[in-house]
C-alpha cells in the first residue's frame, strides 16, 4: 500500500512540473495578431493568395512572436 501512494505522489509531481517547462501561448490562434490576420485575410479575398506572400509571412512571424508553432 505505502509504494501506491508514493507513485501517485511521484505522477502527480509530473504533471505539475510539464507546464511550467513548456511554455505555451496564452491565446487561442483565433485571437492572436488580429491586425495582421486582418490585413491578410482581405488581401486573400481581394487579391488571391498567391499576391499576399508578404503579408501572409508578416502574420507568419507574428504568430511566432506570439509562441505559436507555424
Amino acid at each position: 500500500m505505502g509504494n501506491a501512494s508514493a507513485k501517485a505522489v511521484e505522477a502527480k509531481a509530473v504533471d505539475i512540473a510539464a507546464p511550467s517547462n513548456t511554455e505555451k501561448p496564452k491565446l487561442k490562434p483565433c485571437c492572436a495578431c488580429p491586425e495582421t490576420k486582418r490585413a491578410r485575410d482581405a488581401c486573400i479575398i481581394e487579391n488571391g493568395e498567391e499576391n499576399c506572400g508578404p503579408l501572409i509571412e508578416e502574420h507568419k512571424a507574428c504568430m511566432r512572436k506570439m509562441g505559436f508553432n507555424i
